[in-house]
């Protein structure tokens, strides 16, 4: 047998890996296609009322916008920061008890305050009502969770309310 008796025997097989092989190479055609058109649309959007003398200072204008903005986030930086030292010293703790001052006025007038900051420093403030003579008010000064004052039971609670508060800034 020669070598055009092997065609001629194989024919249809050739006939139909050369088919399958086009078919193959149209299929890519087509996604080519279909990707360039993609990349066209892109390029014409990007170049949209660009012309080479302008698309320079385009560009350019971006990278100024860019220092820009780093500058204004470094200001907003340092900004944030100084609002978080000031937060470090506001009073972020509270601790509140209501009572009755004497045992014959009724609904609980007078009160105790605790405000402390993160440190557990500040006051506890206290304002007895009485109706007979008017409103005293007390303040004591807290240093690292302790009073060097005398605290009655009512302020021992309120400063316990305030030091067991847990809605501070970490």
């Amino acid at each position: 047998m020669n070598f055009i008796d092997t065609i001629n025997n194989n024919l249809a097989y050739i006939s139909i890996g050369l088919t399958a092989f086009s078919l193959l190479v149209f299929i890519m055609l087509i996604v080519l296609i279909a990707k360039l058109n993609k990349m066209n649309k892109k390029h014409k959007k990007f170049m949209a009322g660009a012309t080479g003398e302008n698309l320079e200072s385009q560009i350019l204008l971006r990278f100024s916008e860019i220092d820009k903005l780093k500058t204004d986030t470094e200001n907003l930086s340092n900004e944030l920061n100084k609002v978080k030292d000031n937060l470090l010293i506001t009073f972020q703790k509270v601790g509140v008890v209501k009572y009755d001052a004497f045992r014959e006025m009724g609904g609980k007038l007078s009160f105790v305050l605790a405000l402390l900051d993160k440190n557990n420093t500040g006051i506890v403030l206290n304002s007895v009502h009485s109706s007979r003579e008017g409103c005293y008010t007390y303040l004591k000064e807290i240093i690292k969770g302790e009073s060097f004052l005398e605290l009655s039971e009512d302020e021992k609670i309120a400063l316990n309310q305030a030091l067991n508060s847990n809605n501070f800034m970490k």
